[in-house]
């Protein structure tokens, strides 16, 4: 049982959420994570039921984030240029610690075991999927193909997010993507 969001438990969810994005996720401990934020373990299981509804609210507060990021970006109506404005923000050095907590929570959903982290990955990539069909004329969004290409667009962001996280290699990474977006004929 989880306490109803007040004052104090938002609080310490934006310190903890601050906390696991410099630490991460693998093998956070309460007692450190209570102690960095100022609080104790028995308040956070108080206040979010247990160790996984903690995760659960911090991967929540990710996607949130995410989807806030998604809104800004509706509005252009090109895939192209959505993968411009995508790859822009994910290159961005000021967004690594978000990335990367990300990554750690769409890669423990791919495990398929239960817990605060199932079905996030999925979630996230269809998030991304009704972006980059907004972008595609409405006349074609539905065919075969534009649901080729934004899948093929965002496996390209992805895997060019992953490669930049590993290597801090920004100008190769980016040219790579800008290659990819030259590609793409009118959509």
């Amino acid at each position: 049982m989880t306490e109803p969001d007040s004052p104090r438990k938002q609080e310490l969810l934006a310190a903890a959420y601050r906390y696991v994005l410099g630490n991460g996720l693998a093998d956070m401990s309460l007692r450190p994570l209570a102690k960095a934020i100022g609080s104790s373990p028995r308040v956070l299981l108080f206040l979010f039921g247990s160790k996984e509804g903690l995760i659960r609210a911090l991967l929540a507060q990710a996607r949130e984030d995410e989807l806030r990021y998604l809104e800004e970006l509706r509005g252009n109506q090109l895939a192209r240029e959505a993968g411009r404005e995508v790859w822009s923000w994910l290159a961005a050095p000021s967004h690594r610690a978000l990335l990367a907590f990300w990554v750690e929570g769409y890669a423990r959903s791919l495990l398929g075991e239960p817990g605060p982290w199932a079905g996030f990955g999925r979630d996230t990539v269809n998030d991304w999927l009704e972006l980059l069909a907004e972008r595609q004329p409405p006349d074609s969004r539905d065919s075969p193909e534009a649901e080729a290409e934004r899948t093929l667009l965002l496996a390209v962001l992805r895997g060019a997010l992953l490669d930049l996280l590993a290597t801090g290699d920004i100008d190769r990474v980016t040219a790579a993507v800008d290659y990819h977006l030259r590609s793409l004929g009118p959509v």
